[in-house]
């Protein structure tokens, strides 16, 4: 079920949206070659309870899947061919020309706020700087159609239309979604799909748009053995940005950009 927010469950995501975006501010500024995932992820944790909030993805379980282990950090930290959900370490090395994907939430208030950036280390392949310019677009292109009266596919074509005619591939089977008082609420978001289709965008309704873009032919994302993490099936780089947004008349609101983010474009 889709639910309307109201402008007071709204400005709650404001707050924890306004701590997710602040967080991943911290982590741009301080990241660098030799830290390891771990670091970054406490980093985050301690910023988070500073600011009387809980991480939203720290002890995180899919409803309905006994199987899978709760989720043990607090951060996502997805490096190189790792699409999403590359579970901090203290082995685990962030190395001069890497790129790397922080994803981040928040749980303030009884709401969620979520958001998610690739930084580059160092000097990289062009095509690879390429893809992870081309998914930070896409990403705005998407939010650029998430307005009252459009389609829930228009963003998601949006998205794909730009990632493909640069020859890069849309993981599939990760998608978007929902949020407020659940980390994730219908409906699925997805980063591919034909125009003027799906479910009628309403005024109220918010979204964690994110896209996953990878510079190879891979369309799904498949788990490594034994954890969280997944991998282009091909093994080449994959990059992944996000916004929590609210759908609005003639212009979506984001509820986790910052002057960092609006710094660069």
């Amino acid at each position: 079920m889709i639910t309307i927010k109201s402008e007071r469950e709204i400005e709650l995501m404001r707050e924890s949206g306004a701590l997710v975006a602040k967080a991943l501010d911290l982590l741009e500024m301080e990241i660098r070659p030799g830290m390891t995932t771990k670091e970054l992820d406490t980093m985050a944790e301690e910023f988070i309870r500073d600011h009387h909030a809980v991480p939203s993805f720290l002890n995180y379980a899919p409803k309905g899947d006994p199987d899978v282990t709760p989720y043990p950090a607090t951060l996502c930290v997805s490096i190189n061919e790792e699409v999403v959900h590359g579970v901090p370490t203290a082995k685990r090395v962030i190395r001069e020309g890497d790129i790397v994907s922080v994803d981040c939430g928040v749980y303030k208030g009884g709401y969620h706020g979520d958001a998610a950036r690739t930084f580059v280390l160092g000097v990289i392949d062009e095509q690879v700087q390429l893809l992870v310019d081309v998914t930070r677009e896409c990403l705005d292109r998407g939010i650029a159609m998430a307005v009252e009266g459009n389609r829930l596919h228009d963003i998601s074509s949006a998205i794909e239309d730009y990632a493909r005619s640069f020859r890069f591939s849309v993981i599939e089977n990760m998608v978007g979604h929902g949020i407020g008082s659940e980390l994730h609420e219908d409906p699925a978001v997805p980063n591919y799909g034909r125009k003027h289709t799906g479910v009628k965008l309403r005024a109220g309704m918010t979204l964690a748009i994110e896209p996953m873009i990878a510079l190879g032919r891979s369309r799904r994302a498949i788990s490594r053995r034994g954890g969280w993490v997944a991998v282009t099936e091909d093994g080449k780089p994959s990059a992944h940005f996000e916004h929590t947004i609210v759908v609005r008349p003639g212009k979506a609101e984001i509820l986790t950009g910052t002057f960092l983010e609006r710094k660069r474009t």
